[in-house]
């Protein structure tokens, strides 16, 4: 089991960012610390929200506390999500490196910052510093479409690139797994009324060593389970989309 050194949004109800990402990984098994970003009240989609960005120096404060109690240890993975300034980036891209410096063996960079066709949705000065600083140290990148064609060049030399959004039909959704190696597609259907952390939820399980077609048929199970509800459903269906087969891919020419 895996254990996931998380820096990413929380939000008091609902699931999104890391507040999406814990409750799916301790479904498996696996384990999580978090560092928030910025903690709301809920997603920013509903009528009302509230909360705040938390100070890198707070964050700071907390990763020596964390250091000084021995608990930045014998993690497996870092996990970077929603980071709303440039300044968020930099402490990102800061506690990737001491992390690596203490052995962790995975970096996995979900480069929250837009989508299609509303575009970037945090400060371009954010957006620019976590293409130039953070998303070079990843190993795994987890964009959208848009964020991948975005990030450009940068992204393509990330030793492994999973793309959700990625030909979008009426009916499908396309997810394009792509390593110096191989290519590979995994199609799953598009429905009406999903709640809002799917992709938080995927790259959590990417990040805890899950493989892709296993991870999408643990997302889509989980998705099937929680349309039309406000919130994705990830505690009381784990009985149901923890037990769900993988998804098979096919390659894919580029």
């Amino acid at each position: 089991m895996a254990r996931v050194l998380i820096l990413s949004s929380m939000v008091a109800c609902g699931h999104v960012g890391a507040s999406a990402a814990i409750p799916a990984l301790q479904a498996l098994g696996h384990t999580a610390t978090v560092l928030p970003t910025v903690m709301l009240s809920n997603h920013p989609g509903f009528a009302a929200v509230a909360g705040a960005k938390v100070p890198v120096g707070q964050l700071e404060d907390m990763v020596a506390a964390l250091d000084r109690n021995g608990f930045l240890e014998g993690h497996d993975a870092v996990l970077t999500g929603y980071l709303p300034t440039a300044e968020h980036v930099d402490f990102g891209a800061r506690l990737v490196d001491r992390m690596r410096g203490i052995g962790v063996a995975r970096v996995v960079v979900d480069p929250v910052m837009g989508d299609a066709p509303k575009g970037l949705y945090i400060d371009a000065e954010a957006a620019g510093r976590m293409r130039d600083t953070l998303v070079p140290r990843a190993d795994i990148l987890t964009p959208n479409a848009f964020e991948q064609g975005w990030l450009g060049e940068v992204a393509s030399s990330v030793p492994r690139v999973i793309v959700t959004s990625h030909g979008v039909t009426a009916m499908e959704l396309g997810v394009l797994d792509l390593s110096q190696a191989a290519a590979v597609r995994y199609v799953v259907p598009r429905h009406d009324g999903v709640p809002q952390g799917t992709g938080d939820v995927l790259a959590a399980l990417i990040a805890a060593g899950v493989a892709t077609g296993q991870a999408l048929g643990h997302l889509q199970a989980l998705i099937a389970e929680s349309l039309g509800a406000p919130h994705l459903r990830i505690t009381e269906t784990a009985a149901v989309w923890t037990r769900a087969a993988p998804l098979e891919g096919e390659p894919h020419g580029l």
